[in-house]
């Protein structure tokens, strides 16, 4: 089997075979002249060839692009292609574009053993992304090897059930139903909309840059986008294969459509099925993704054969492997060879708004967005929150707002749940209800966090006699989720309350006090107040949000608390720079 057709073995046997390979690969030469034979044949361009001394060139590729660029690099090999009369040899392994992309720009940790002298990563994002952290050296002009663009894809029985019922594809379906202010989906649509996760996928990446351009810009889309990320973390899939297994999987989901890109709906239907997946273009438009060619190589002679190899990439022959592969032509121009009657035929419209730049911002606004959370919920239970509000309390409120909220949290998430009122918890007027950690593992011989907070959000109900604790509680609050400050993590008090503190423990100014002191840049804990309804003690909150750059936000009715949470959770998009707000 020629060089460069191997697929990727498990990772500690891929790290053993490429700390060798430059010495296996070396060893040709070894048996050449073992048989007292130098092999020297005519090259590319009409030069000698030797493969006593070849130029080895590494190539990292991204999942789905890595088993034709392993074939390709198969029959180049074969060519015999020269540099400076050395033969050059090319092999390929399959890397995710985030590890290639940390190797590059010297980070210590998930890093590959040696740095790769080419790179074909599934997005042009990632080698943006490289140069704007660290690997400014990469040349300009990288070269596209191939394309495919991005469809939602679903079984054929579920394609032809949202036919009938008239249900197109489209972005807006990315949104998890809470921005519409309910639990579940319609009846006529997707019940899980599921994307690559953007931190190792072009396809991710290119969905958050869609989802933003749909929204557009301003306070209203940041609360979408919001939303979007919330839920796409709680459900991202590492890659392709494993999304569309569970599409066909059908005990796994009811209505589900993945976003992938369309090749590897063409690599999966080569298994057959009485229920293929097919492929789907959204009604405004896709994202095209490129597959580009970027030389790595910090040897002058490596990198020159590791052009080479790129250049050989765009023409007829590697084309031909690429578009049998089920990819679109590095230019786009020519569909996939085969295609199957799974792949649309016509060329897919683009969405022309959406540029490189809007697909950095958008993956700039997805690692802010992400990062998993530490918080602390204060929930007021005093004699304020018993009060009515447009038919219903305060607290009914506060606690529809929490069931819907928590399912924007993802099972990294870090949470916990104390009450507040005046002679709960003796003199401190709060009490721990869920202590502060994991949100799907369990406290001591309880429920998970997650199925304990559900539980509670049924069964917190106000104290009519009791008065409100509110200073003394986000002190208290914010203590606790200092002395648990996770770096890795967004750490906040989120308090939910009626706004209102009745005087009997902690003043105001001393509490101002006790946070300007208190609180580290280092170490940032933001305060994020939810209040409900009239008698809002605004500049006292505003005040104690501002001494942590946190945010202020009140709800008049009880249709805007999914609002009122997206806007709080969207701070972090500013953070720690974010003006006041209210």
């Amino acid at each position: 089997m020629p060089l460069g057709q191997h697929r990727a073995a498990p990772a500690p046997e891929q790290r053993r075979r490429k700390a060798l390979r430059r010495g296996l690969l070396a060893g040709l030469a070894v048996v050449a002249v073992v048989a007292g034979t130098l092999v020297v044949v005519l090259g590319g361009g009409g030069a000698l060839c030797s493969t006593r001394e070849p130029v080895l060139v590494s190539v990292a590729a991204a999942v789905d692009v890595a088993p034709v660029a392993m074939e390709a690099a198969g029959r180049f090999n074969e060519t015999r292609t020269s540099v400076g009369g050395r033969c050059v040899l090319v092999q390929v392994t399959e890397q995710p574009p985030a590890t290639v992309l940390r190797t590059l720009i010297g980070d210590r940790a998930g890093v590959l053993r040696e740095r790769p002298d080419g790179w074909i990563a599934d997005s042009s994002a990632w080698i943006r992304l490289a140069r704007k952290q660290g690997a400014s050296a990469l040349p300009a002009g990288e070269s596209v090897v191939a394309t495919s663009p991005l469809v939602f894809a679903t079984r054929a029985s579920l394609a032809q059930r949202f036919s009938v019922g008239r249900t197109e594809m489209n972005w807006r379906m990315v949104f998890p139903s809470t921005v519409r202010g309910r639990l579940t989906p319609n009846d006529d649509e997707p019940d899980i909309v599921r994307v690559p996760d953007p931190s190792l996928a072009g396809a991710g990446i290119a969905t958050v840059a869609a989802a933003r351009d749909v929204v557009g810009k301003g306070a209203a889309a940041d609360k979408a986008l919001t939303a979007f990320v919330r839920w796409a973390q709680a459900g991202s899939a590492p890659d392709y294969r494993s999304m569309l297994a569970a599409v066909d999987d059908h005990t796994f989901w009811k209505r589900p459509v993945v976003i992938v890109p369309e090749q590897s709906v063409w690599t999966h239907n080569q298994q057959p099925s009485a229920d293929p997946v097919v492929a789907l273009h959204p009604r405004e438009g896709t994202i095209n993704l490129d597959y580009p060619y970027v030389v790595t190589a910090a040897d002058a002679t490596v990198a020159e054969a590791s052009t080479v190899f790129a250049d050989w990439l765009r023409g007829p022959q590697a084309q031909d492997l690429v578009r049998r592969a089920g990819f679109r032509s590095g230019d786009g121009a020519q569909g996939p060879i085969s295609p199957g009657p799974s792949i649309p035929t016509e060329a897919p419209r683009t969405r022309p708004s959406v540029s490189s730049e809007d697909i950095d911002d958008a993956l700039q606004a997805w690692s802010r967005l992400a990062p998993p959370t530490n918080i602390l919920v204060l929930a007021d239970t005093s004699k304020h929150m018993a009060e009515p509000l447009k038919g219903t309390t305060r607290v009914a409120v506060a606690l529809d707002a929490a069931k819907i909220g928590l399912q924007l949290f993802p099972d990294s998430t870090h949470m916990g749940l104390w009450e507040f009122a005046d002679g709960l918890g003796g003199a401190k007027g709060y009490r721990e209800l869920v202590g502060l950690g994991p949100i799907n593992e369990p406290e001591t011989g309880q429920l998970v966090r997650r199925g304990r907070l559900n539980q509670l959000t049924t069964t917190i109900s106000a104290h009519p006699d009791r008065s409100s604790s509110l200073y003394d509680a986000i002190l208290g609050g914010f203590r606790e989720v200092s002395s648990d400050y996770r770096e890795e993590m967004n750490n906040t008090l989120l308090v939910i309350t009626a706004g209102q503190d009745d005087g009997r423990g902690l003043k105001l100014p001393q509490l101002l006090d006790e946070l300007h002191h208190e609180w580290n840049p280092n170490k940032p804990v933001q305060i994020v107040v939810i209040a409900f309804g009239a008698g809002v003690d605004r500049d006292s909150l505003s005040a104690i949000t501002l001494a942590t750059n946190g945010s202020l936000h009140v709800a008049q009715q009880p249709g805007e608390i999914i609002d009122v949470f997206l806007a709080a959770l969207a701070r972090r998009l500013c953070h720690p720079t974010c003006k006041p707000t209210t």
